[in-house]
Order: structure tokens, then C-alpha cells, then sequence
């Protein structure tokens, strides 16, 4: 057995997903149809808790869509220098270490190799991110990520279009007790910030962004500050 959440976007109070912690059978190996078979129990027991509607958001998703706005497939256009890049490679080459970064030059590699790239790891402690002279915190933790991301999702209006209806969203491969980003926690903010009605508004700057989706940040594990604060 194994847990994993499904993101669940609000509607009533506050703009925000929940975190909803699902229990299922997982199937171990490395192999894709392994990744579906876990996808598909805990959808199943997903399911059970009254989520009819999810929708499986990596490489590994069984349906076209889901695979589409994998962060490894998802492109965003920079709107000043028209580059274009996946999300995966805009977050990796974004990152200023102690002792290096921001690593341009992966804009310009896949999305894997960009991941991979060695000077990630060797390059000290993350210091912020900084996306084309735009300085971002680390904190909260999934802000800059979030931001990108769905940055990218309304520059891809069938897929933004095709998510706005379902229950919730997962990512099989993301683990909140080893990783922090997650696409699928991504989908799920833009559709809350979509029935809301403040897209358009939380967009409009990554200021606006954060003093719109603080109260989720602050609620969220993964980016309470242990230290300092999030404004």
C-alpha cells in the first residue's frame, strides 16, 4: 500500500487546492504500465471518497491530456523575447545557487537533460530564482513553480479549457514526503483561481499572484516558513 494526494480545487472561502491524502495498492517497478496500474488504484480509491472526475497530470497518464501538461511538455513563451521552453526547463534554469545561476543555457536543452545537468547539484545551497530580471523568494515554496506553470497553461488555451471540469488532479510520481512542486498542485490552483474569477487578476504580477493565493500557501505544509515570513 501506498499514499498519495489528489489536489483538489477550492470553490467556497478561499482560492487554493486541498491536499487530500489517498490511500491505494501500489505497484512497484520503474516501468510505465507499472506507473498506470498504481494510477489506476488510486483513482479507484479516489473514487470511493466521492472524486469521480481526476485526472492524471505526468508522462505516465493514460490519457493524452494529462501527458500533454506534464511539466516536461508543457511550453511557455516568453512574452518580451519570444523563447520558447517547457515549464521543466524554465524552473531548472531559473535557480541561483551560493555559487552559481541562474543557468541560462538550459533553456535551451530537453527537458530531462535540463533536470540533470550536473551544476544543479554542485552549486551550493538555492538561493532564489530569477526568470528573465524577475527576482523570486524561495518562500513560499511552491510560488515560483506555481507561477510558471500556469503562466504556461494559459498561453495553452485547449488544455487550460479541458482541465476546468474535473474533481481533482494527481501526479503519480510526486511524493510530498521527498519533493515539493507538483504540476498537478499546479492545475488545481489554476482551476480554483478560474471559479473564483481571479485569473485575469492573479496574473497580472507575481505580486498580485502571491497576495491572492497567501492564505493557501500559509494552510500548505509544504510552504510553511520555519523562519521569517511569507510576505
Amino acid at each position: 500500500m501506498a499514499t498519495r494526494p489528489i489536489f483538489v480545487p477550492n470553490q467556497i472561502g478561499t482560492p487554493g487546492a486541498a491536499e487530500m491524502p489517498i490511500e491505494f495498492k501500489w505497484h512497484p517497478g520503474m516501468a510505465k504500465s507499472q506507473k498506470q496500474k498504481s494510477i489506476t488504484e488510486l483513482h479507484a480509491s479516489a473514487q470511493l471518497l466521492g472524486y469521480d472526475r481526476l485526472l492524471e497530470i505526468s508522462s505516465k497518464s493514460e490519457v493524452e491530456l494529462g501527458v500533454k501538461l506534464s511539466a516536461f511538455n508543457l511550453l511557455i513563451t516568453t512574452k518580451k523575447n519570444n523563447k520558447i521552453f517547457t515549464v521543466e526547463t524554465a524552473f531548472q534554469g531559473s535557480k541561483v545557487f551560493v555559487r552559481g545561476g541562474p543557468y541560462k543555457d538550459l533553456f535551451g536543452l530537453d527537458s530531462l537533460a535540463a533536470k540533470k545537468d550536473m551544476r544543479l547539484k554542485n552549486s551550493g545551497s538555492l538561493k532564489r530564482f530569477e526568470f528573465f530580471g524577475v527576482t523570486f523568494p524561495l518562500e513560499p515554496r511552491t510560488f515560483f513553480y506555481d507561477w510558471i506553470y500556469i503562466n504556461a497553461l494559459v498561453q495553452n488555451e485547449p488544455l487550460a479549457d479541458a482541465v476546468k471540469d474535473f474533481d481533482g488532479f494527481t501526479d503519480i510520481e510526486f511524493n510530498p514526503k521527498k519533493s515539493i512542486n507538483c504540476q498537478a498542485h499546479s492545475v488545481a490552483l489554476y482551476v480554483s483561481l478560474v471559479k473564483f474569477n481571479l485569473l485575469d487578476e492573479a496574473l497580472l504580477s507575481p505580486e498580485n499572484f502571491l497576495r491572492i493565493l497567501i492564505s493557501h500557501y500559509e494552510r500548505q505544509n509544504r510552504n510553511i516558513v520555519i523562519q521569517g515570513s511569507l510576505v
